[in-house]
């Protein structure tokens, strides 16, 4: 159950067309499904706007298809991350609405898209190797109901290119910034935004980039104000604090 839903019963309950006991039964229904290998969350939505989102790294095809199946009886959206072409494949074939984000590495299956709040959500990353993460931002992003500008390329070793985009980023409510190798990126978009920026330390570089060490470490020492830092290669991580910033910004621009 979302809130969406919850609301809706609650109207349908005050204008006489459910009754108490079916309002107490949907809200007495047990909040996890037991499926042996895992413990679906099926209130997650109803506490957090957005169901349980399925890691897929480490799960069979088979599981990721049970949980997905369950998510759906449930009535909730699904995005599945870090999936392989194994899983697409099983999810593809059971889900007529399953579209893979292979790019991203994402699966999602929504019978309706949400609808698009207010405000937009800029994902930028430096370089062409760093589209990979930055993708998995933007997928989670959208699937949660926001509009998505994708600034690609944009890397500080042509600073013109970062500067070219800057009536984008300004008009963001908030900013997704990936990067790899020294992670300098998310440093510059801050001196030139007052809006909030996210992030994302890839695992692109050389040896002494250390599979993104440097980069994490270098947007921790930021100097610019208003830089949150989500883990190595967590796109999804930083789609999803962004979409929660978005929404509250939205109900403030209302």
């Amino acid at each position: 159950m979302t809130t969406a839903d919850a609301l809706q019963l609650l109207e349908q309950f005050r204008a006489g067309g459910v009754s108490r006991a079916q309002v107490l039964r949907a809200f007495q229904a047990a909040p996890v499904a037991d499926l042996g290998f895992a413990q679906v969350d099926t209130h997650r939505a109803l506490r957090k706007g957005f169901p349980e989102v399925i890691f897929g790294a480490g799960k069979s095809p088979g599981q990721v298809v049970k949980i997905a199946t369950t998510l759906l009886a449930h009535g909730q959206r699904v995005l599945i991350t870090r999936i392989t072409t194994e899983h697409a494949r099983a999810l593809r074939k059971k889900f007529e609405h399953a579209i893979h984000h292979e790019l991203a590495r994402c699966v999602t299956i929504e019978k309706r898209p949400l609808p698009r709040r207010a405000g937009r959500i800029a994902v930028i990353c430096a370089g062409t190797s760093d589209l990979p993460v930055a993708e998995e931002a933007a997928v989670t992003a959208e699937i949660m109901g926001n509009r998505v500008e994708r600034i690609v390329d944009v890397g500080v070793a042509g600073l013109h290119r970062i500067l070219s985009q800057l009536t984008a980023l300004q008009s963001a409510n908030v900013l997704v910034v990936v990067a790899g190798m020294e992670g300098a990126l998310p440093s510059v978009v801050a001196g030139l935004v007052s809006q909030p920026v996210i992030a994302v330390p890839t695992s692109i570089g050389y040896g002494a980039s250390f599979g993104g060490v440097a980069a994490l470490l270098g947007m921790l020492n930021s100097c610019g104000s208003g830089v949150t830092v989500v883990n190595i290669d967590n796109g999804f991580g930083a789609g999803y604090a962004a979409s929660q910033i978005n929404a509250l910004a939205a109900v403030a621009q209302a």
